[in-house]
């Protein structure tokens, strides 16, 4: 049974990062995926987590186990329907006009570009799909190793759509809030189009749970600097982690040390994802 959080969630909170996956053999799994699917991990096991949780809208990402087969997210988001919930596809330059104008009426409001392995779109592809997609008012959410931050900030910074960052900038290798590739989302965050998820400190913590120290003290310095461009996300059902899966009550909790104030954690609960998604 999923656990009660501690910190008190406002009307409207939003989950801004998780995915669904469907029954084995309904939805194909694409030959580009490279990680076990977790098949369990259906709507109405979210729908149990989201309610103990209290929050009341979702946004649901397009898992790298699909590819550009978008049907898996978007039958979610009908399920949910669009009073409470968004989505992030995949999307090539080769989507047709039509599809994406399809996508957006049903839900789509950002373009997911995996920039590891099993992503379809490589960085120099990044401005064209930024271009493509911008005129519908999409963003592109962008996940690589955050170490790589310094060398692709021009490259970000000069995106012609809004940009989301994934989890705290995944840090692969441990970094300080002073070092420079912390310095380089901070600059990104604070230009004005560049977001972040806050989601996932367990995805490259060295400190380990309850507090995830490390990723924590970043993330207290990013929510500080930008706290109009950050939204929160669950990361559920933590796809990469096979065994001892994280408690997301606990990682909600932990925005209260991040966001210790009411104001910011409005903010990035419901202000913040209902412009960046158009709830």
């Amino acid at each position: 049974m999923p656990t009660m959080p501690r910190l008190s969630v406002p009307e409207g909170a939003t989950d801004c990062h998780m995915h669904i996956y469907g029954p084995a053999g309904r939805y194909p799994v694409a030959p580009s995926n490279p990680s076990p699917v977790p098949f369990a991990y259906d709507l109405e096991a979210y729908r149990k987590m989201k309610a103990a949780l209290g929050l009341s809208r979702t946004v649901i990402v397009q898992p790298t186990a699909y590819g550009a087969d978008n049907a898996c997210t978007m039958d979610a988001v009908a399920a949910l329907g669009l009073d409470a919930a968004r989505a992030v596809v995949v999307v090539t330059l080769d989507t047709p006009e039509a599809e994406l104008a399809r996508l957006h009426a049903a839900g789509a409001r950002g373009a997911r570009c995996f920039l590891l392995k099993g992503g379809l779109i490589p960085w120099e592809k990044l401005h064209e799909m930024g271009a493509k997609v911008g005129p519908l008012g999409w963003h592109l959410q962008l996940q690589f190793d955050g170490g790589e931050m310094p060398e692709r900030e021009a490259l970000i910074r000069a995106l012609p759509c809004p940009v989301v960052i994934d989890h705290i900038g995944r840090f692969h290798d441990p970094v300080t809030a002073e070092a420079p590739p912390v310095q380089a989302l901070k600059r990104l965050l604070q230009a004005g189009h560049v977001w972040m998820k806050a989601s996932s400190p367990y995805g490259v913590s060295r400190s380990g749970p309850p507090g995830y120290a490390d990723v924590s003290a970043v993330a207290r310095a990013l929510v500080a600097a930008a706290p109009e461009r950050v939204v929160w996300g669950s990361n559920w059902p933590h796809p990469n982690v096979l065994e001892n899966k994280p408690d997301e009550a606990a990682l909600l909790d932990l925005l209260g040390d991040w966001a210790p104030d009411e104001a910011t954690r409005q903010a990035i609960l419901v202000e913040n994802p209902a412009r960046l998604y158009e709830f």
